[in-house]
């Protein structure tokens, strides 16, 4: 199989490791830096132009590593090739969906899958109602596009959540409000979908200090086997989101466990590291499995 690439960099960890097993199962395989993708629309079959070449019928398959700052951008090169009959281990549509994630939350509440209790507002003036009706402090503060921890903050103090919420208000930057749950004791769930089967999971502890479990904050990890309950809400959220491949970072509550993230391009390198479980090969048989289908 011809398979595109589609990231910024061949210096990421997850591209290098996508790339490698690739070659290793036979298949071709090249880095396209969406970012410098051009769409020709207009008279005739729309095409795909990257660094001159038409590449519009070049692959059979394109695996999207889509950054956070290049989204929309990312996702309309991505629907192209949908467009053009290439698979993709994420449609265009799921990447968006993913990458807000008060979107993401409102089709997980509507599914019935249990979320932490969440608010979004743009409001300036009941800041204090808001934090009220989540119960008072504290409280998680998020970006909604935030990515790896960053844009995530506890609010320990009424006072510190109105300042900060007051804050990001008046910087037109869309957040979330949700309830901080003590009793997760800093650690998440994350769980590597791919397809209709989970591939790997781990468990991400925060150092002392910090309650944000993710890696690239500094968090440690250990292999785990989620409960059933656990691998139900991370399957049905990778499936109603609507990804190939997905992470799915869960906590565990007093009500259970509770989705708090679906990620639509998430790293290897942790979740490899920790399992031992070669994740990049597993994406590749699932685009073999479904990228020649399609193509025929």
């Amino acid at each position: 199989m011809d398979i595109g690439l589609l990231s910024v960099s061949m210096n990421v960890y997850s591209t290098k490791r996508i790339a490698e097993e690739a070659e290793k199962l036979g298949h071709y395989i090249e880095r396209i830096d969406h970012t410098k993708c051009v769409v020709k629309l207009g008279k005739g079959k729309p095409q795909i132009f990257y660094l001159g070449e038409n590449i519009t019928n070049e692959f059979d398959a394109v695996i999207p590593r889509i950054g956070t700052k290049v989204t929309r951008h990312g996702a309309a090169i991505v629907k192209q090739f949908e467009m053009n009959g290439i698979f993709s281990t994420a449609r265009s549509l799921s990447i968006t969906r993913a990458r807000n994630k008060v979107r993401t939350l409102q089709i997980m509440a509507r599914k019935g899958i249990p979320i932490p209790e969440t608010l979004f507002a743009i409001n300036p003036d009941n800041i204090s109602e808001q934090i009220e009706i989540l119960g008072g402090a504290p409280v998680i503060i998020k970006l909604q596009e935030g990515t790896q921890g960053l844009g995530v903050i506890l609010a320990e103090t009424q006072k510190s959540a109105k300042s900060i919420i007051d804050t990001f208000y008046k910087m037109d930057t869309s957040i979330l409000i949700q309830e901080y749950i003590e009793e997760s004791n800093g650690e998440d769930i994350r769980i590597f979908v791919v397809g209709n089967k989970i591939v790997a999971s781990m468990k991400r502890s925060s150092e002392v200090g910090e309650f944000r479990s993710n890696v690239h904050r500094g968090g440690n990890t250990e292999v785990i086997k989620p409960s059933p309950k656990e691998q139900q809400i991370a399957l049905n959220a990778t499936k109603h989101i609507g990804l190939g491949v997905a992470g799915v970072d869960l906590i565990r509550s007093k009500k259970g466990p509770l989705l708090i993230e679906v990620n639509a391009s998430p790293g290897l390198q942790g979740i490899e590291a920790a399992t031992g479980v070669n994740i990049a090969k597993e994406i590749i048989l699932y685009v073999e499995r479904n990228g020649r289908r399609r193509r025929k």
